[in-house]
C-alpha cells in the first residue's frame, strides 16, 4: 500500500485534493489540502446539464496543479472522484477522456448511493457518534445516509445541489418552487422506523460547515474548531434567517461568511433550513471529513469492511506514531491510572466515562516532549487539543487537554479553567481526574512495567499503594500531589 495517497474529489461547486500519509498500518495524517472553486457544473443546470468549455479548462488546469503537488510530495497513488456534475453530465467523457490523454489520470464517476456511502463511512470512522444521518449538500446534489449502530441501513442522492438551485430557482427568485423541489425530492426517503434515526443529524459540505462557522462566531463559542462541534437547531434558527435575509456580501461577511461562499451559501443555507425542518431534526453534528476521507478510508481499511478495529482511535495512534517515545512509560502511566481509577472512582464519585479520558491523557501526556523538553505537558496540552481531530468530541478533547495541562499545577483552581469553563465538567471533577494522573506519573516514572508491580486497595478512606520497588523520593512526591484522600505508600514482599 502506497504511504503517501492523494484523494481527488471534483464537486459541482469545489475541486478538492486531500494527502494522507500513513504512519502505521491504520494510522494516518494529513499532509496537504487544497480546493479550488472552479463550479464545474456553472451554466450547465441550464443547458440539459451539459458542461461548459470555460470551467472545464479550469478544471483540467486545477487537477494539473494537484498533481504537480502530490509529485511534490512524493505521493504514489492519485485517486479521483467524480459526483454529481459529471455524473449528469451527456460531455462528461469529453472531460475524462482529457484528463487521461494529458495527465495520465483516470476519473471514477461514482453515483450518488456511492457518494452517501463514501460520506457515511468518513463520519462513521471519524466523528464521534454511532446512530445518525448525513446530509451532504454539493453543488449538484444532496446525499443522505442512514446509519444505526455502526451499521450504514441506506443511501439516498438528490438532485437538489447549491448550484443547481441557484441556477434553477435561486437567480428567478423562485422560492417557493424550489422548496417544492426539494420536498418532492425527499419524498423518496422511504425507510422502516426512520423516526430512530432523525434525532441527530450530522452535516457534510462546504455550506453546512460555513453555517456551524457563524454560529461559533455569533454565539462566541470557546473553541474555533467545526469538525464535531454541535448545536440545538431550535436555538440556532435566528443564523439561518439572518444569511437567508443578509442584504449584502458585508452582512455575510459580519456573520463569519467567508468571501468564496457569498455566492451559494444562502442557496446552501435554504436547502439544510428545509430538510432540516423536513425531517424535525433538533441536533446537528458538524463535519469536516466526507466523500474524500470516505474514498481513502475504504481504500486503507478495504480488508476491514471500512471500519476501524475495535477501540481504535486514530488521532491518538497518528499522534502516537510521530511523536510518541517508546521510551517515555506512557503505557503504564495508562495502566496505573486506570488501575487508580478502578479503585477510587465509586469513592471520589467518579463516572465511568471519565476512565477512558483519563487512559488517553495519561497515553498523551508527554507528546510535548518531541517538541520541546522544558515544559512539555504544556505543550502536549496546546499540541493535543487540536490533535485529536477525529473521534473525539469537543468535550473530551479539551477536558483531556486540560487535564494533561493541569497536572504541572500544584493546585488547580477556577481561573485554570475559566476559557473552556462552559465545556468542562465541575471544577471539582477535574480536580480527581488531574489527581488520578499526577499520581500514575509520579508512581511510573522511574519504574520499568516488565521488573516492577504496585497493588492498590482502598479502604475507609485510605488508598494503600505497596510496591516491590520502594523510594523514598516517590514517597515524598507523593505527598506534594494535592488530594481529597489519604495515601500510605509501602513496601511489600514479593
Amino acid at each position: 500500500m502506497a504511504k503517501i495517497t492523494s484523494i481527488i474529489d471534483i464537486g459541482s461547486n469545489s475541486i478538492r485534493m486531500v494527502i494522507f500519509e500513513k504512519s502505521s498500518r491504520f494510522g494516518f495524517f494529513l499532509i496537504n489540502e487544497t480546493k479550488y472553486k472552479i463550479q464545474i457544473g456553472k451554466g450547465g443546470y441550464k443547458k440539459d446539464g451539459k458542461l461548459q468549455k470555460e470551467p472545464m479548462e479550469k478544471a483540467y488546469e486545477a487537477i494539473k496543479s494537484f498533481k504537480q503537488i502530490s509529485n511534490n510530495l512524493k505521493s504514489k497513488k492519485i485517486l479521483l472522484v467524480a459526483t454529481s456534475a459529471l455524473r449528469d453530465a451527456p460531455n462528461k467523457n469529453e472531460f475524462i477522456n482529457k484528463i487521461k490523454k494529458k495527465l495520465n489520470l483516470n476519473i471514477r464517476v461514482i453515483d450518488g448511493q456511492k457518494e452517501a456511502y463514501y460520506g457515511q463511512v468518513a463520519v462513521s470512522n471519524l466523528l464521534h457518534t454511532k446512530d445518525f444521518f448525513t446530509i451532504d449538500i454539493g453543488g449538484g446534489s444532496t446525499e443522505i445516509a442512514f446509519v444505526k449502530d455502526g451499521k450504514n441501513i441506506e443511501n439516498f442522492s438528490f438532485d437538489i445541489g447549491t448550484v443547481r438551485l441557484k441556477e434553477l430557482y435561486f437567480d428567478k427568485q423562485n422560492v417557493a418552487e424550489a422548496k417544492n423541489h426539494i420536498f418532492e425530492e425527499l419524498k423518496k426517503v422511504t425507510i422502516p422506523d426512520i423516526s430512530l434515526f432523525l434525532r441527530k443529524a450530522v452535516v457534510l459540505g462546504g455550506s453546512a460547515r460555513a453555517i456551524s462557522t457563524a454560529i461559533i462566531k455569533q454565539s462566541n463559542y470557546p473553541l474555533d474548531i467545526v469538525h464535531g462541534f454541535s448545536y440545538k437547531v431550535a436555538k440556532q434558527k435566528y443564523i439561518f434567517e439572518n444569511i437567508l435575509n443578509a442584504k449584502n456580501n458585508s452582512d455575510l461577511n459580519k456573520m463569519g461568511i467567508k468571501e468564496d461562499r457569498y455566492d451559494t451559501i444562502k442557496a446552501g443555507c435554504f436547502i439544510l433550513k428545509t430538510i432540516l425542518e423536513y425531517f424535525k431534526v433538533k441536533q446537528v453534528i458538524t463535519s469536516q471529513v466526507g466523500v474524500r476521507e470516505g474514498v481513502y478510508l475504504c481504500d486503507i481499511l478495504r480488508t476491514q469492511n471500512h471500519k476501524f478495529p475495535a477501540n481504535f482511535n486514530i488521532s491518538q495512534r497518528s499522534l502516537m506514531d510521530r511523536f510518541g517515545n517508546k521510551n517515555n512509560n506512557t503505557r503504564y502511566t495508562a495502566k496505573l491510572s486506570n488501575d487508580i481509577f478502578d479503585e477510587l472512582a465509586s469513592y471520589l464519585k467518579l463516572k465511568a466515562k471519565y476512565k477512558d479520558i483519563l487512559k488517553t491523557a495519561s497515553t498523551l501526556h508527554k507528546i510535548g516532549q518531541m517538541l520541546n523538553f522544558h515544559n512539555n505537558q504544556k505543550l502536549s496540552s496546546d499540541f493535543i487539543l487540536y490533535g485529536l481531530d477525529y473521534g473525539f468530541c469537543h468535550k473530551n478533547r479539551i477536558l483531556i487537554a486540560t487535564i494533561i495541562k493541569l497536572t504541572t499545577k500544584k493546585r488547580v483552581k477556577k481561573r485554570h479553567i475559566l476559557k473552556y469553563k462552559k465545556l468542562l465538567p465541575k471544577l471539582k471533577t477535574i480536580i480527581k481526574l488531574v489527581f488520578i494522573l499526577k499520581l500514575a506519573i509520579v508512581l511510573s516514572q522511574r519504574l520499568n512495567k516488565q521488573k516492577h508491580k504496585f497493588k492498590f486497595n482502598k479502604t475507609n478512606g485510605l488508598l494503600n499503594i505497596q510496591t516491590d520497588n520502594y523510594s523514598s523520593t516517590t514517597k515524598d512526591e507523593i505527598q506534594k500531589i494535592d488530594k481529597d484522600i489519604k495515601i500510605v505508600y509501602e513496601a511489600f514482599d514479593g
